[in-house]
């Protein structure tokens, strides 16, 4: 049987169907081996994991998900607000405040592990149309590409010592622009040619680096949308699986992209959007 919607090629731009068509043969690929158990048993027992940005959203459900898994994981938010909110659902693991945008407390933070096995960098911020203004326009890259930067240059000397991985966080605008989000939209497609560079710098440490993209997914920085009737019902047209995404959607594509079944997979960025990039 396959398992591949079929897909009508006048309707859909050629490169974007491919890109999905790509995303859900590597997702079916997971989901086969895990159902047939080559899927390596254990095989983030005692690695240690680190989600920046870790304590809500997209970044909560990875951290939850590598905690099923038998990782030692460690996650952290900006603030202590949001790590306190994030305590009972991640009792678990093990949290701490982080800004990104401070290199010094970025170098302390990946410094007080003896062991990272692999870092996800998750920590992100949209300011929507307030991004036009050239400081606010500063920030929002500060945090979301140069604050992605900072982590992964600190922890490349301990990723080498485990021949880790990384896995960033792009965006479907990674693909194409967004007027009301400049900032945001320059900062993911930052991320894919960021994490494009790195896996080429940082391959002779054994490191693989990649980077998922989601799509519409339901978390707080997209509540806004969801309330929106009109917004929220154009973005359900337009996914082909006609439904937003939930956090818990990525997590299987990074589980697979951080586990040694992906071991010769680094560069990517794999598109998790429902189909809207065929579009």
């Amino acid at each position: 049987m396959d398992l591949i919607p079929q897909y009508d090629t006048n309707k859909y731009s050629t490169n974007f169907l491919l890109l999905a068509i790509n995303t859900q043969k590597i997702l079916l690929m997971f989901l086969q081996v895990k159902k047939m158990s080559i899927w390596p048993i254990d095989c983030f027992k005692n690695q240690t994991v680190l989600i920046i940005g870790g304590s809500s959203g997209i970044g909560a459900a990875i951290a939850a998900a590598f905690v099923e898994e038998g990782a030692n994981v460690s996650y952290t938010g900006a603030t202590l607000a949001e790590i306190t909110a994030s305590k009972e659902r991640l009792a678990k693991a093990s949290a701490s405040i982080l800004d990104v945008r401070d290199n010094s407390a970025v170098v302390e933070l990946i410094n007080s592990f003896n062991q990272l096995d692999v870092l996800v960098n998750c920590a992100g911020v949209i300011r929507r149309q307030a991004e036009l203004d050239p400081c606010v326009f500063d920030d929002v890259i500060d945090i979301n590409l140069n604050g992605t930067m900072r982590v992964c240059a600190a922890a490349r000397h301990k990723l080498a010592q485990s021949a880790g991985s990384i896995i960033n966080t792009a965006s479907m605008l990674s693909f194409f622009g967004g007027g009301l989000v400049p900032a945001y939209s320059a900062s993911k497609g930052g991320i894919a040619q960021l994490t494009k560079s790195l896996a080429i710098a940082y391959a002779s440490d054994g490191i693989r680096v990649n980077a998922i993209a989601p799509g519409w997914i339901e978390t707080p920085l997209t509540q806004n949308l969801r309330d929106d009737s009109e917004r929220n019902q154009s973005i359900i047209d337009r996914t082909a699986l006609k439904r937003w995404g939930k956090p818990q959607d990525i997590t299987g594509a990074v589980l697979f992209l951080a586990s040694p079944i992906a071991s010769y997979i680094t560069a990517t960025i794999l598109p998790i959007d429902g189909g809207y990039l065929a579009v």
